[in-house]
């Protein structure tokens, strides 16, 4: 036991092991563009918390997630070997879009500003220090330091062709143009009496484009320090700019509010505005070199490439990544594949996602009572557009045919119906009449279910009512209880396989069981506490029920009794699922763990704690994943079920186990491949099991050698006439390739004999009667009483072996009476210990055939013959009885009516 809960709380979870995020694409950062000579690629990189991801710009397939950071990314830049990463005060240098290669510490702040310039690399701290790195040396070329108060770094570029020539801009509003090799200051600009957001050069030397603060964009020569022209940016600060090289003077420019401005460089004007292009500040925009492609990024958790392929015309959306741009309140794998997860955010959309490929997600939008002005309008603008999703039921049986998920907004009374087929909401506002559509009334619905058939919605609301639904029609079907099902808001409903039963538990604490068709009562079950939720497995008749005092009980169907109550949460239970057996139900609470349940054994197997709690739980309906949803994240992570492919010891927790915090999949740091070792092999040393020699007393344990060893002692002869040699041997002519082999079970070689030149021919009549090991271990068993060693070289002979070995033992083959005494001794001492039966048997069987006459004329012998014949006697008497019990007891179990 003590051996399990170190190599668990090392690991932190036998069970689950983190594989990765799912629906992460982009945050507050600007993206990098790299270009890749050798694959004639654009590759687009994004951060993502403490890693960041390489996307292809063909595809927008993802190519790489590099190795995570102890703490979220501050920065990101590339060139052309290696990506840079700032995180708090220190700096990475990535290879491979993956490993850490270089690590550079000395600033004294958080880094905020990285620019790499060719072997070297620029950074900025929040303490307003600039520090020029040498990449590969990890050394402080040069160290400048500005005061905050008269020029505090916001922005920096490298011209192009200015030899060693940096340009700062600062927040207030003048610029400075160094260089850093003589680290000398050149010129100085004035500004524009507004803060530098963004400096970016033009596809003109000597020209660049300053953001401003205040919105303006300005196109300054640097060489004659002389504006160009001005922009005017209505929508706040510039976030963004850039150029497009493929022959089209336009420019553009990112908004804190997620709008793009396009502005032409030629006539001087603004040509064209992409508004909400994202629902956030746009992060990074960058127009690919001769391509009319624009890529952009934002902190809605969204990339997306533009095409320009109308002449004067707005970006026409040509691929796109995104996610949720708040965080999931519930998710649920939507079929038995397991493959595509459903998942409703605070962002008020419904999404699938893939755990297979990006390709394969979609979204089906934002939930509307107005389809059709909807579409009108957009989401942004559509004033029917409903609230964040708090709980849904999927059913894929008549999917194809009509609306197979039911959803319940925060607030609304009206579920809503959508088709995964379609990709959109669907046809039907589910609200009860009895309301008459009386906004006033403070109800809403808080939970729903489908029966297994995809026929009929089951949904519950804050009133205590319980309607049914037709989903193909959206007709009501009737509802539970003469007025009510429940005194208080219902907190759970859930129908069983067959459609035969409905059950609800209501904050009123009670438990109702209903027929589902004749709507009729059939059991009332008193709850502990207040529920907070439920769940139902409908292949086992299982229902989970998370009450408020943060314990769960778990009610069987079938018997409608309690079976089981677990405890052991701090805080209010978010979310329950079960595995697809219904062996296991995995629990998420506010306490950050995330808890197995062993239903068969009513035991906690399993905890773990995140660094946020835990939203919402779905195990997929193959057992391969676990997919969990966070508090304030955007991602749904993927932990994969251990138990599976490789075997897992599952033994209650004790109860003062401290369960340990793992990090989020998609997040994991590299292990040491040395601690990786060691936990392996205190997990291999946990679970290897070496069963005793013998394991009780009383039983009677068998050799395990195979048949051929033992059965067929007494067939030699037999078999000697069937493999009687029909020509003599032949010896051979010259040295044999094989080593020569020594016969026997057990493999030997021969070691060469090297014939002496003066051998005698005289044969030596000591050697013949040369005694064997076997029978010097009979003759010392005699005086030490300990029969182990000949029993052991007995074991290791073949059949044939073992025969010649008994022959020796009589006085006519060169023995002795009391080597025989000492055998029949062995044969004693191997029926007390009871282990080795069968053996025993063969060779007494084996012995008395050689000896049986001779036996009969020795006293001694006959006196040993009659103790081995009690101690046999006495061996089946205690088999007999074992077996006939075993008998027994079959019998009675096969005919007892249980």
């Amino acid at each position: 036991m003590r051996i399990l809960s170190m190599s668990v709380g090392k690991k932190g979870s036998a069970i689950f092991s983190g594989f990765r995020a799912l629906g992460l694409y982009s945050n507050h950062l600007a993206h990098v563009l790299r270009f890749h000579k050798k694959h004639r690629e654009f590759y687009v990189l994004t951060a993502v918390g403490q890693c960041f991801h390489t996307y292809n710009v063909k595809k927008l397939g993802i190519v790489a997630v590099s190795n995570a950071l102890p703490e979220d990314i501050s920065s990101l830049a590339a060139d052309r070997m290696l990506v840079y990463a700032a995180y708090g005060k220190h700096i990475s240098a990535f290879a491979k879009n993956k490993e850490v290669v270089h690590t550079y510490t000395g600033h004294q702040g958080d880094v905020h500003l990285l620019l790499p310039f060719g072997d070297h690399l620029i950074s900025v701290d929040k303490d307003n220090v600039v520090i020029i790195w040498d990449v590969e040396s990890e050394d402080t070329y040069l160290q400048i330091s500005y005061d905050k108060a008269s020029f505090e770094v916001s922005a920096l570029m490298h011209p192009s062709t200015y030899l060693n020539k940096i340009l700062f801009g600062s927040s207030q509003g003048s610029l400075q143009l160094w260089n850093i090799k003589s680290n000398k200051l050149l010129f100085t600009f004035p500004g524009w009496a507004s803060a530098v957001t963004v400096l970016q050069q033009t596809p003109a030397v000597d020209v660049v484009g300053v953001g401003l603060a205040s919105g303006q964009i300005i196109i300054h020569n640097i060489r004659c320090n002389e504006t160009l022209m001005k922009f005017q940016q209505d929508w706040g600060p510039v976030t963004a700019l850039s150029f497009r090289t493929d022959g089209h003077p336009i420019m553009a420019s990112g908004s804190p509010i997620g709008h793009i401005g396009l502005w032409d460089l030629e006539e001087k004007k603004l040509v064209s505005q992409m508004r909400d292009a994202h629902t956030t500040a746009i992060a990074g925009l960058t127009f690919l070199q001769n391509e009319p492609l624009l890529i952009t990024n934002g902190a809605d958790n969204a990339i997306r490439v533009w095409i320009f392929d109308v002449a004067g015309g707005d970006g026409r959306l040509l691929r796109h990544r995104t996610g949720h741009s708040a965080p999931p309140t519930k998710i649920k794998h939507n079929d038995q594949s397991g493959l595509n997860i459903l998942s409703a955010g605070q962002d008020g959309t419904l999404q699938s996602f893939s755990t297979v490929h990006e390709r394969f997600n979609k979204s089906l939008g934002h939930g509307t009572l107005n389809k059709t002005r909807a579409k009108k309008k957009g989401v942004t603008h559509d004033t029917a557009k409903l609230p964040a999703i708090t709980t849904f039921a999927s059913e894929t049986a008549r999917q194809s045919d009509w609306d197979g998920i039911i959803a319940c907004h925060r607030g609304f009374l009206v579920t809503t119906t959508w088709s995964y087929q379609k990709g959109s909401i669907g046809a039907h506002k589910l609200e009860p009449e009895r309301f008459n559509k009386n906004r006033s009334l403070n109800v809403h619905a808080t939970a729903v279910d489908i029966t297994s058939c995809g026929n009929f919605a089951v949904i519950a609301l804050s009133s205590g009512h319980i309607d049914v639904y037709n989903m193909q029609s959206g007709f009501h079907r009737g509802h539970y209880g003469k007025d009510k099902a429940h005194a208080g808001p219902v907190r759970g409903v859930s129908v069983d396989a067959l459609n035969q039963l409905t059950v609800s538990v209501g904050a009123d604490r009670l438990l109702k069981i209903w027929r589902f068709k004749s709507k009729e009562l059939l059991h009332t079950h008193s709850l502990p506490a207040a529920p907070a939720s439920s769940l139902l497995h409908r292949d086992s008749g299982m229902l989970a029920i998370a009450l408020d005092d943060f314990t769960i009980q778990i009610l069987d169907m079938e018997t409608r009794r309690a079976v089981r109550r677990f405890s052991g949460h701090r805080g209010q239970i978010n979310d329950m699922t079960f595995s697809p057996d219904g062996r296991w139900l995995i629990t998420a609470s506010m306490d950050c763990a995330i808890r197995t349940w062993d239903l068969p054994s009513g035991s906690l197997v399993d905890c773990f704690l995140v660094d946020a709690a835990a939203v919402s739980l779905s195990m997929s309906p193959t057992g391969n994943f676990l997919a969990s949803s966070h508090v304030d994240g955007l991602g749904i992570y993927l932990w994969s079920n251990n138990t599976l492919c490789s075997m897992v010891s599952l033994r209650p927790l004790s109860a003062d186990y401290e369960p340990t915090v793992i990090m989020l999949p998609g997040t994991c740091p590299s292990k040491d491949t040395e601690e990786e070792e060691v936990l392996d092999a205190d997990s291999s040393e946990m679970l290897e099991y070496i069963s005793p020699a013998q394991l009780d007393e009383h039983l009677v344990t068998l050799s395990l050698l195979p048949d051929s060893r033992w059965k067929n002692l007494l067939h030699l002869d037999i078999i000697k006439k069937k493999n009687k040699p029909k020509a003599p041997p032949k010896l051979p002519k010259a040295a044999p390739f094989f080593i020569p082999t020594i016969p026997g079970l057990v493999p030997q070689f021969a070691l060469p004999t090297t014939p002496s030149e003066d051998q005698s021919k005289v044969v030596n009549l000591g050697v013949l009667a040369q005694k064997s090991t076997f029978y010097l271990q009979l003759e010392n068993a005699l005086d030490n009483n300990s029969y182990e060693e000949p029993v052991k070289l007995l074991r290791e002979l073949g059949p044939s072996a073992i025969e010649t070995e008994l022959r020796a033992l009589s006085p006519d083959m060169g023995g002795e009476v009391r080597v025989m005494q000492s055998f029949l001794k062995m044969i004693s001492s191997i029926l007390q210990s009871k282990r080795d039966f069968d053996l025993a048997q063969a060779y007494l069987a084996l012995f008395l055939k050689l000896h049986l006459r001779f036996i009969a004329d020795q006293p001694e012998l006959m006196e040993e013959a009659e103790s081995v014949s009690a101690h046999l006697e006495e061996t089946w008497m205690s088999m007999q009885t074992l077996l006939n019990q075993n008998i027994c007891l079959l019998s009675y179990i096969k005919s007892a009516l249980l």
